[in-house]
């Protein structure tokens, strides 16, 4: 294994890791500006107010997203095994 490989592998990981999680990472800021604006609006500064609807979106977008999250993760875990003799030598 070259340094090169190592830090492609590193790299493909990171990239997997933020593609996955970036529908979440989204929904959270999106529902957080949304909650934030109307806080302003309304002038109601409750923290509760922010983190229940952003626990339900996420649940919600997370359960929408969990096929294609899981696909993305068990295709690359599969590469990564099946090439695992051509990386030992």
């Amino acid at each position: 294994m070259t340094p090169e490989f190592i830090i492609g592998l590193a790299r493909n990981c990171i990239e997997l890791t933020l593609m996955v999680s970036l529908p979440l990472f989204l929904t959270a800021i999106f529902v957080g500006v949304i909650i934030g604006i109307i806080q302003a609006a309304t002038q109601i500064q409750e923290m509760t107010l922010v983190l229940v609807p952003k626990i339900i979106a996420i649940f919600v977008v997370s359960l929408m997203a969990m096929p294609w999250m899981m696909d993305k993760i068990i295709t690359f875990t599969r590469e990564l095994l099946l090439s695992l003799p051509d990386y030992i030598l």
